[in-house]
């Protein structure tokens, strides 16, 4: 089967039902108890500084983890898994003093390991396919908020670098064979466009064209980004790339972030996607929300025609993600609405007046 073959699979089977994306990565990796030879294996032995923590590092070091993963949401009933690279980039993989090479092989393994066990579970269930999306995470640096209180103008990358570490990472992804992009977890849209840009230029260069899902997240109860963002401002700001999907991840549970998914249903004329937090974390920064719990909150936005893709954030697990597709089985998925042309603006545009 070729990729525009599983492309054209994607797009009809969310036209068919609500689509089940994984659960958290990290806590089912903290589960292991993982120490620091876990993260540095063969090839990194002797690295300088501690790897303990790097997940992403996995891929190259743990790849029966990974692998093990995948299984475990796809078996619970998720329609599409991420691939392990969150973090992927050189910028941010410059905390574990890692090379270029180090972050390509990270994305390029880290895509193949989820591209062979999404084809073994279609083989095995062809009425129900699986699909890779390759994650592409925030960064641990922000084009749009000064990382100096004393300097509004301070920042500790520039828009160039940003998009050079993103395209790298996308061209990787791409050759690891995944099946759409997942950019996610957006605090700042400014680093989103970056990566947006990439991926178009790629494809400008030839590279394939894949589907493209943006999620970005509400950081609290303000109902904005970290950047600043409403929902819909947000949604004006991306709707250029023509995702096949928008929606919002993380910080929040789904009860706080219903309203938000909401008003993206109500403007967004491509399919709408959610993957809340367990709740949100206790003192002990743990998530406590049972997966009955929350599927039973999923349920009703299927039941109201708020989505068209769900899933889960921090502190979800295989069996949270088993719940939420049982709850949603047979419900509809949202049919995107016709909106009319106009100029609508994300409020952060330079413009004069006369």
């Amino acid at each position: 089967m070729t990729r525009q073959d599983r492309i054209d699979q994607l797009k009809a089977a969310a036209k068919e039902r609500i689509l089940i994306l994984d659960g958290s990565w990290g806590v089912m990796i903290q589960r292991r108890g993982l120490e620091e030879h876990d993260f540095l294996g063969e090839r990194f032995k002797g690295h300088r500084g501690q790897m303990k923590g790097n997940n992403d590092i996995l891929c190259l070091t743990r790849p029966d983890i990974i692998t093990d993963l995948h299984n475990q949401y796809y078996a619970a009933g998720a329609d599409i898994s991420e691939t392990n690279t969150f973090s992927a980039t050189t910028i941010a993989m410059d905390d574990y003093h890692l090379d270029a090479q180090a972050c390509w092989d990270i994305n390029y393994e880290g895509a193949k390991l989820a591209r062979a066990a999404a084809d073994a579970w279609t083989a095995k269930e062809p009425e129900k396919p699986r699909f890779v999306a390759g994650s592409i995470g925030p960064l641990n640096k922000m084009l749009s908020m000064s990382s100096d209180v004393n300097d509004p103008g301070a920042r500790l990358v520039t828009f160039d670098q940003v998009y050079e570490a993103y395209k790298q990472q996308v061209k990787a992804l791409n050759e690891g064979g995944v099946d759409l992009y997942l950019i996610e977890t957006i605090t700042d849209t400014l680093n989103c466009k970056a990566a947006l840009k990439a991926i178009m230029d790629l494809e400008d260069e030839g590279m394939d064209t894949l589907p493209i899902w943006i999620s970005g997240t509400i950081t609290d109860r303000s109902g904005r980004t970290l950047s600043g963002q409403t929902a819909e401002a947000f949604w004006n700001s991306v709707k250029h790339a023509k995702p096949f999907a928008i929606g919002f991840n993380c910080a929040l549970g789904a009860d706080l972030m219903r309203p938000h998914i909401a008003e993206l249903a109500r403007v967004a004329d491509t399919l709408v996607a959610a993957y809340p937090n367990a709740g949100l974390p206790n003192a002990m920064g743990q998530y406590d929300e049972q997966p009955h719990e929350m599927a039973h909150e999923l349920h009703e936005w299927a039941k109201d025609g708020l989505v068209n893709i769900l899933g889960g954030c921090c502190g979800t697990t295989p069996d949270h993600i088993k719940h939420v597709a049982d709850e949603v089985r047979g419900f509809a998925p949202r049919v995107p609405p016709e909106r009319p042309k106009a100029l609508r603006l994300a409020g952060l545009e330079p413009f004069e007046l006369t």
